[in-house]
């Protein structure tokens, strides 16, 4: 459960969750796990980087920083003003490949990337670093996630490798976008999962990635069209796809 950003959590979003899930009998191995309880691993983890070497402290604001593609190595030498710092990992001058299972072939320039933050200017742990290790800790080897997350795996495989964790397979999903191309999520039409409409709400995330399902299936229930889903997926209609768009 990722509870790291505690101001932004909601009492009770955590149970919530995890009750919608059973009710698209999707389940899950083992206790859930928090990465608010994990803040001693988090931290040695960054002791060990800075004992590296590879990161350095950013007074840097929201603004100045350009995004987290564009940061231009402002404080590589040193905060340019006192007052809270960010810790960023500093990345190297190479590049980073891997197969995708669904885009295929990618390749990143750690360099035009930038320095990633992987502690915030608050003290909280962000997001790149904790979940390198929540995927090592729990032996997680496939990594099938949004599309939007892609960029980050190349900061993601860097900072496996400078912790000396194992690497993982990824696979990266096409985007649910509006008729105009605008990402759906949090847009105007997005609603929320009606676990009353599970098996509906299945199918039609079925139909979205192309896995073709019957259309008798549409009104059966979640852990019937998950016992069809599961021996019919075929990743391959996926292929080189970034976006699916959603019906008008």
């Amino acid at each position: 459960m990722e509870d790291l950003d505690t101001p932004r959590v909601l009492p009770g979003c955590a149970d919530q969750m995890l009750r919608t899930l059973e009710a698209f009998a999707l389940t899950w191995d083992g206790a859930v796990e928090y990465q608010s309880r994990r803040g001693a691993a988090y931290q040695e983890a960054l002791r060990q980087l800075r004992a590296q070497g590879v990161t350095f402290e950013c007074s840097c604001s929201r603004a100045e920083r350009q995004g987290e593609g564009g940061y231009p190595g402002t404080c590589r030498e040193g905060p340019a003003r006192a007052g809270p710092t960010a810790t960023r990992f500093r990345v190297d001058a190479r590049r980073v490949a891997f197969a995708d299972r669904i885009q295929g072939a990618c390749h990143y320039e750690l360099a035009e990337r930038g320095d990633v933050i992987i502690r915030r200017r608050d003290g909280r742990i962000a997001y790149q670093l904790a979940v390198v290790l929540d995927d090592a800790w729990q032996g997680v080897t496939q990594v099938v996630r949004g599309a939007d997350l892609l960029d980050s795996t190349p900061w993601q495989m860097a900072l496996q490798s400078a912790l000396r964790l194992p690497g993982l397979h990824y696979a990266h999903l096409p985007l649910v976008v509006e008729p105009s191309g605008a990402k759906l999520a949090k847009s105007r039409r997005a609603v929320a999962l009606d676990p009353s409409q599970a098996g509906r709400q299945l199918h039609d995330a079925l139909v979205l990635l192309q896995q073709q399902p019957p259309a008798e299936l549409k009104l059966a229930p979640a852990p019937e069209i998950l016992g069809w889903a599961v021996p019919h997926w075929d990743i391959g209609r996926l292929s080189g796809r970034s976006q699916v768009r959603a019906a008008v």
